[in-house]
């Protein structure tokens, strides 16, 4: 078994395919229509083969609470690898990307939790 597809919800995945690959430097995949929204998802330009990230429109109300209740929470929808996280963050701060915690040690980890201007809090995390 293996992981393919990421879904992450976004309230707009026009507005959230420029921020994933202007601002966190994915690369887009697949862009097709499928009625009023469309099946978009991204990859890591370092793993063009490997999992792809479907930004998903929020059109059922249960996810939209969801995502809400997490944002509002402060808890990350999901989490990225990094090499370096302070690295990242100042590369980040310098596109614009609001954090909510900046570089932070825990225990055998270091993270970083952005705004993705989509809905969600998003982790980075340094192993």
């Amino acid at each position: 078994m293996r992981i393919k597809l990421l879904s992450v919800l976004v309230d707009d995945q026009d507005k959230a395919l420029k921020f994933y690959t202007e601002k966190l430097g994915f690369i887009k995949k697949t862009d097709m229509p499928l009625g009023e929204h469309k099946w978009l998802t991204v990859v890591s330009p370092e793993e063009q083969d490997g999992t792809e990230i479907v930004l998903e429109p929020m059109g059922f109300q249960p996810a939209q609470v969801y995502q809400k209740a997490l944002f509002e929470a402060g808890i990350p929808y999901t989490a990225f690898h990094v090499d370096d996280v302070q690295k990242e963050y100042e590369r980040l701060l310098s596109l614009g990307v609001s954090f909510s915690i900046p570089p932070t040690p825990m225990g055998m980890v270091t993270l970083a939790v952005f705004d993705d201007t989509c809905g969600n809090n998003i982790q980075i995390v340094q192993v």
